[in-house]
């Protein structure tokens, strides 16, 4: 008789190369082209296509140059909010780090697995969001001391702290500064991959459920289903606040760089 596959719910964050397993490599290190690089340029040609949408400057505005204003205005006022004047040159990065991050997490919840095409959300791994927290931390880095050279060290040093506590107060500071990048990241890793994971397990409740009779299906079936839904709706949310939360961040780390405190 044979075995019952199981439900692997990791199986879905596995990478796998696309074309040039054998030949693309780059100092003894295989660059392949990965499903998870495919869905990294999808990001990339819907962000794109977005933009295009708003440079059109219609006296009239359609409802794409609404949605792209509309999120521009968004991003101008979280960094006038967070930063202060000087923040309006951080716009075009902030905006398109933002609705990157964005569309990462939604096409990576599209329902298209029905037509054969399972969808990857790489915002799932750590590698992809903690390149993208250290892109954000080295923006940082280079903003503090091109702007204030060595006085960015004050930064670890809060206004009117006693002589005797400044040792212990900067190594506190700046472990918690060098963290930054790493929590960046993780944050949004830990809460994409934990959705995914969940959405999985319960659908192999509803699949073997169904499997076992209707019985079964009623008692295990039919609830994981319900909350497979509320689930669904709830990552949609997630998706989105993930975004907002790892662009907010990064407007206050940015803060700290243009305006000491």
């Amino acid at each position: 008789m044979a075995a019952e596959p199981k439900v692997d719910p990791m199986h879905q964050f596995a990478i796998e190369p696309l074309f040039g397993t054998d030949n693309w490599a780059i100092a003894g290190h295989n660059i392949a082209f990965t499903n998870s690089a495919l869905w990294m340029a999808m990001s990339v040609g819907l962000l794109i296509l977005f933009v295009s949408g708003g440079l059109r400057r219609e006296l009239v505005p359609g409802r794409w140059q609404m949605a792209v204003e509309g999120f521009t205005g968004f991003i101008d006022a979280m960094l006038a909010t967070n930063v202060g004047p000087n923040g309006k040159k951080y716009v075009p990065y902030i905006f398109s780090l933002f609705m990157f991050i964005l569309f990462a997490n939604y096409i990576g919840l599209m329902p298209i697995g029905i037509f054969g095409l399972h969808p990857y959300t790489f915002t799932s791994h750590f590698s992809a969001t903690g390149v993208l927290s250290i892109m954000a931390f080295s923006i940082v880095l280079f903003v503090g001391f091109a702007k204030h050279g060595l006085h960015f060290f004050s930064l670890f040093v809060p206004h009117g702290t006693p002589v005797f506590m400044i040792p212990l107060i900067f190594t506190v500071e700046l472990i918690s500064f060098l963290v930054r990048p790493f929590s960046l990241g993780l944050r949004l890793f830990v809460a994409m991959m934990a959705g995914h994971v969940l959405l999985e397990v319960l659908s192999s409740f509803v699949i073997t459920g169904g499997n076992a009779g209707p019985v079964l299906f009623a008692i295990a079936g039919v609830p994981s289903f319900v909350l497979m839904v509320v689930i669904c709706a709830l990552e949609l949310l997630v998706a989105g606040i993930q975004a907002y939360v790892f662009a907010l961040l990064t407007c206050v780390y940015l803060n700290d760089a243009e305006n000491l405190h």
